[in-house]
């Protein structure tokens, strides 16, 4: 007697996945509780314990609570499992009949699946494997389905990650919508300056470190508090590594790349990556934090340090020389002439040759000569040269000031407008819906009207008018600028990104000459101090 009361302890064991959840209310935990307690009370079981587990998909068997109840187990707490149904235990038909085969009759457990009819202390459980292999087809077309929808998502441009790209936050209008985080965004722009102006990835960590800024992953759970920075964040600081994933990732000119990596099956957790050409990439769909110059510029450094490790040769021009013509990158060939660093031609004529462009050949010491003379000409200026120059810069910039001051408000009062428009619009389904009485809705209506018309008005009346302040400071920079380069004798990669924006080579002509055989060439070069790009003729 004894022996029979005590193999009547049961437990109950819940799982609902939000999937489930959607389903409603006759998958809720709060029915699966009922239908099983009101079974065990016509069995004549005694409760033991329940586990639930409340969001977790039934493909996951590390479940919290269904580790715990299988620890239980082992410790012969009880000696029968009760679930609605066998989907309840699991969607994984090899997991679950080994459980069913193996597991709990090894502890001497038995498993009553009371929808389906399966009691693992009757004979009659030949139907256990195909219910099983059901729920695992539900399973799979669930995942399928989620997969469809997410990939969907991603080719609307639209983000489906966890956690923004650092640098950014989720907009709490749209969390499928990326805008800039503050503080971040400023270290991502930094760290673009840097490496622009020549750093490596290794001195930028360490610059980080110094100012004591957090990286990424720390960043990320300072942010989130929920989140365990020791199980969570590997990396307590700024590392090479790290500021060479954010110097090459895309999401910084304002474009998603999503899709990058692709699960080997619904049932498990390992990943493979994907090749580029196989990620959803969908351009301008949030606020770019660095310009397609800039990055540029950072990656041609970054090629031309990984094709020079076998040399000493460092082309200070990459990212900054172009064919003036198609307007390709110029690219470092070989060279015969004894004692020559390289040659610089156009990269569209060395990929595809003549049929592209014609080569723009230019010898490197040639070009860093007339550059040289170049930023000695036109940052040796006198006060009064200096003067004139800010005369001729002062129209351009203050109509770019006003123009981009204007632009941010115009923005600002088009994202207001649209928000009395959704305002107004769910005002009236809540009248229709009945939802609000009229003593309420009628001087909502005329608030959120008499607010629309305010917006319009200012939207209409707007004037570009971003006044002088602005501009005396770009001009004193400039002037600062001007006198560190008034004596120099070498050009380096901090000197061109601080004066240079761009330099264009022109296809070289021969002529004859007193002297012989000359090349005369001509040269662009876009000063950032300067309203319009110099033309140099180079003749050697």
């Amino acid at each position: 007697m004894h022996d029979r009361i005590a193999a009547n302890r049961a437990v109950l064991y819940l799982r609902l996945s939000r999937d489930d959840a959607n389903r409603g209310e006759s998958e809720s935990i709060h029915n699966q509780r009922a239908l099983l307690r009101e079974y065990a009370a016509r069995q004549g079981f005694s409760m033991a314990d329940e586990y639930v587990d409340d969001g977790w998909p039934g493909t996951n068997f590390d479940r919290p609570r269904f580790q715990d109840m299988l620890r239980d187990m082992e410790q012969h707490r009880f000696d029968i499992v009760l679930v609605k149904d066998l989907s309840r235990l699991g969607r994984d038909y090899i997991q679950i009949g080994r459980y069913i085969e193996l597991v709990f009759p090894e502890h001497g457990v038995r498993l009553i699946a009371v929808n389906d009819g399966l009691d693992t202390a009757r004979a009659d459980t030949d139907m256990a494997p195909f219910r099983n292999v059901v729920n695992e087809m539900y399973a799979r077309d669930t995942s399928r389905k989620i997969r469809s929808a997410l990939r969907a998502k991603m080719q609307e441009g639209k983000f489906v990650g966890n956690f923004a790209p650092y640098g950014y936050q989720k907009d709490p209008r749209d969390k499928n919508h990326l805008i800039p985080d503050g503080y971040a965004a400023q270290i991502v722009r930094q760290i673009f300056i840097w490496a622009a102006a020549g750093s490596r990835p290794a001195e930028i960590a360490r610059r980080l470190g110094e100012r004591g800024e957090p990286p990424p992953a720390l960043y990320r759970c300072q942010a989130h508090p929920e989140l365990n920075p020791d199980c969570y964040s590997k990396h307590k600081e700024w590392t090479a590594g790290g500021v060479s994933r954010i110097l090459r990732d895309t999401v910084y000119l304002g474009c998603i790349a999503q899709g990058k990596t692709d699960k080997i099956s619904f049932k498990s957790k390992k990943t493979r990556e994907k090749q580029p050409e196989e990620w959803i990439v969908v351009p301008e769909r949030h606020e770019p934090l660095v310009s397609v110059q800039t990055f540029e510029t950072v990656q041609h450094q970054r090629a031309s340090r990984r094709c020079g490790r076998k040399g000493t040769f460092e082309n200070l021009f990459s990212g900054l020389a172009f064919c003036m013509d198609c307007g390709k990158a110029m690219s470092t060939v070989g060279t015969r002439k004894k004692g020559s660093a390289a040659n610089l031609a156009c990269g569209a004529y060395k990929l595809h040759g003549t049929s592209a462009c014609s080569n723009h050949f230019i010898a490197y010491e040639s070009l860093y000569r007339c550059v040289l003379e170049a930023v000695r000409r036109y940052a040796c200026l006198s006060e009064k040269e200096c003067d004139d120059l800010f005369e001729r810069l002062n129209r351009r910039l203050r109509l770019a000031e006003r123009e981009q001051e204007a632009g941010r408000e115009r923005e600002w009062l088009d994202q207001e407008l649209a928000r009395m428009q959704r305002l107004v619009a769910q005002l009236y389904e809540d009248r229709s819906a009945g939802r609000i009485g009229g003593t309420n809705f009628y001087p909502l209506l005329e608030r959120y009207e008499q607010k629309t018309a305010q917006l319009q008005k200012q939207r209409d009346a707007l004037q570009p008018d971003a006044g002088d302040a602005g501009l005396w400071q770009q001009q004193e920079h400039l002037r600062a600028l001007i006198r560190q380069y008034k004596d120099i004798d070498e050009l380096t990669p901090p000197l061109l990104f601080e004066l240079i924006g761009r330099i264009e080579v022109g296809q070289g002509t021969y002529e004859k000459t007193e002297r012989g055989r000359a090349k005369r060439q001509k040269l662009s070069i876009s000063f950032r101090f300067l309203p319009e790009p110099c033309e140099v003729e180079w003749i050697e």
